[in-house]
C-alpha cells in the first residue's frame, strides 16, 4: 500500500509541476449555509502535491468561510481535476515561502524588492491534493 501512495504522490507532484505555470485554477468550495458548491477562479502556486492560494480577504472572503466549515474541496487546473484538504497555513516558514512564490509569479516579484500589501497580508491557504 505504501509503494502505491508513493507512486500516486510522485504522479500528482509531476503533474502539478507542469501545470504550475496556468495563470489560474478554479476552486470549489461547498457553500457553509446553502450545502452547494461554489467555484472561484483564483491565483494559485504550487509546490510539491500542495496548492497555495492567498485570499485577500482574510476570513472574511466566503470561500475561506466555506473551507473552514468544510475543508474538503475540488480544484480545476486545466482540464485535470482534484480533490483536496484545505487549511489555514500557521507555519511561518510555509507561509513566508507561499507569499513569495504567489508575488513572483503574479507580480514580477524579485529579489530585493517589498512585497506587494497584498502579498504581505493576505490569508495564505494550502490544499493538499489528490488525483479524482
Amino acid at each position: 500500500m505504501k509503494d502505491k501512495e508513493n507512486e500516486s504522490s510522485k504522479d500528482i507532484t509531476s503533474l502539478l509541476s507542469h501545470l504550475a505555470g496556468e495563470d489560474y485554477c478554479y476552486l470549489t468550495t461547498t457553500g457553509r449555509i446553502s450545502g452547494r458548491p461554489h467555484e472561484i477562479e483564483i491565483w494559485f502556486g504550487v509546490k510539491d502535491s500542495s496548492l497555495y492560494l492567498l485570499s485577500g480577504g482574510r476570513e472574511k472572503s466566503d470561500w475561506v468561510k466555506n473551507l473552514l466549515k468544510e475543508p474538503s474541496v475540488t480544484l480545476r487546473i486545466a482540464k485535470h481535476i482534484f480533490t483536496g484538504t484545505a487549511h489555514i497555513i500557521s507555519d511561518e516558514q510555509e507561509d513566508t515561502m507561499a507569499r513569495y512564490m504567489l508575488a513572483e509569479k503574479y507580480q514580477e516579484w524579485e529579489e530585493g524588492r517589498t512585497l506587494s500589501n497584498w502579498a504581505r497580508s493576505a490569508l495564505v491557504v494550502a490544499i493538499d491534493l489528490r488525483i479524482e
